[in-house]
């Protein structure tokens, strides 16, 4: 029998929770390769320090002959060069859920954070306190949390498995939610909107996909679930078999959230008795943590280590996070929004921290959802709440067919009708020109996308 480590191939390798997971495998002794397009920071650099090869761009001739495992990421589809051969040649491959199960879920305690919005900040929030508290979880996050500086970790001893637990499909051959694979025994219900329009036809389809993960909760689990969302009460009132606790800011709720105060610095709340603060921001991040400490209570941590934990998160990159600010004192903000609710909260925690400034909210239509209209009406009434609006060029607009295409003039009508200047420019480099002459000392500059933009974060801190 061969000594050598057993190798894993990646396609698709520069996806947040691929790259995330082959970086697991590396540091567990895997030999790791694979393979993408359009790479782009902070996810090819971390690669790359791992002493992981990425080849650029998709050809048969990548695939190793001596791959023991071929992981297809799920933004690969027919036609790729690579998945046609891995076919053709009848190699053994898996989506990234699938190796998730079969090599690391069986037997452990999974906690699943599920919802719409809100799912990395929980998840990374969740970790940390399981670490914080001694518990050295295993985790997968769909982001890089900063306590950690990498988004997944397998531990070979821990009880614990802490997941991002994502609705979106599997992969080309599996089209169901990825959180369908994660065998929860916690599982956190945050919200349920809807949302990936490329593979759900309404909300209800949504909500379908998380009665499905809702069923999988054991007798002996917890159901974690927003009290004040409706569309995750009724998921919950016909699939619930196990334990619930609604939390939220409701009478009704079971752990209600009770005397809350926003800080700049970041905000403090009573739940089940307890007081807590964060350095997050915002009513969305309240119920985020309040969420993560309910999961800690039922892993077994004391409030007094969870409110240690809390106090030492240091967030994660691309949420709210500040990437520079110029020599004239404007600071240029990332953040990973790309839906109508998570812009909105992300700019009213930002108006909480920079209280006084000058938001300029720049946004790139690039997901599967805001490049459709179904958010032609809400997606000028979120970007509307900062004083300033550039947005770019639908990416990849051809994709979408013109029927149902955003119609980006409509929502810079709306948002002058509504007395914000507003700019729609071809790209990157044409915002940041147009900011060039806009923008003013002390103002705020949130750049919002799912994707590289261009590098228009460092263009824009060069610039002005």
């Amino acid at each position: 029998m061969s000594s050598r480590p057993e190798h894993f191939y990646f396609v698709g390798i520069c996806g947040t929770a691929m790259g995330s997971v082959a970086a697991a495998l590396k540091d567990r002794g895997y030999r790791v390769t694979g393979s993408d397009a359009k790479v782009y920071p902070p996810m090819s650099t971390f690669l790359e320090g791992k002493g992981i090869q990425i080849i650029d761009g998709f050809r048969e001739s990548n695939i190793p002959e001596d791959a023991d495992h071929i992981v297809i990421g799920n933004a690969m589809s027919r036609g790729n060069p690579e998945v046609e051969a891995i076919l053709n040649r009848k190699l053994r491959y898996y989506s990234l859920p699938e190796v998730l199960r079969n090599f690391f879920l069986l037997g452990k305690r999974n906690f699943i954070v599920t919802g719409t919005h809100g799912k990395t900040t929980t998840t990374s929030l969740l970790a940390w306190l399981l670490e914080h508290g001694g518990k050295d979880p295993s985790f997968m996050i769909g982001g890089l949390p900063a306590n950690f500086g990498q988004g997944c970790r397998l531990e070979y001893n821990s009880e614990f498995f802490v997941l991002e637990g994502d609705e979106y499909d599997t992969a080309f051959f599996d089209k169901r939610s990825k959180f369908i694979h994660y065998l929860p025994e916690l599982a956190i219900v945050n919200n349920i909107e809807f949302d990936h329009a490329d593979i759900f036809d309404d909300l209800k389809a949504v909500k379908k996909a998380f009665s499905h993960m809702v069923r999988l909760v054991p007798a002996n689990g917890l159901l974690c679930v927003n009290g004040d969302d409706e569309n995750v009460q009724a998921v919950v009132a016909e699939e619930a078999h196990a334990p619930v606790k609604k939390i939220g800011f409701g009478e009704s709720c079971d752990a209600e959230i009770t005397e809350v105060d926003y800080l700049p610095e970041g905000t403090s709340f009573t739940l089940e008795g307890e007081r807590y603060q964060t350095p997050l921001l915002g009513e969305f991040n309240v119920r985020n943590a309040a969420m993560a400490v309910t999961a800690a209570r039922f892993a077994g941590l004391d409030p007094d280590t969870i409110r240690a934990g809390l106090l030492a998160f240091k967030g994660i990159a691309r949420r709210q996070e500040i990437r520079g600010e110029t020599t004239s004192g404007i600071k240029v903000v990332d953040d990973f929004g790309h839906h109508p609710t998570a812009i909105r909260e992300a700019l009213t925690g930002m108006r909480r921290r920079f209280n006084g400034a000058r938001l300029w909210a720049v946004f790139e239509p690039r997901s599967a959802t805001t490049r459709r209209n179904v958010f032609q009406k809400t997606l000028p009434e979120a970007l509307g709440l900062a004083d300033g609006i550039c947005i770019s060029e639908i990416e990849d607009s051809s994709k979408v067919p013109a029927d149902q295409r955003l119609n980006p003039e409509k929502v810079m009508a709306d948002l002058r009708a509504m007395g914000k200047p507003a700019y729609y420019e071809r790209d990157a480099d044409a915002i940041v020109a147009r900011l060039k002459d806009e923008a003013k000392p002390g103002d705020v500059i949130i750049v919002f996308s799912n994707g590289g933009f261009g590098g228009i974060h460092g263009k824009l801190l060069s610039t002005l």
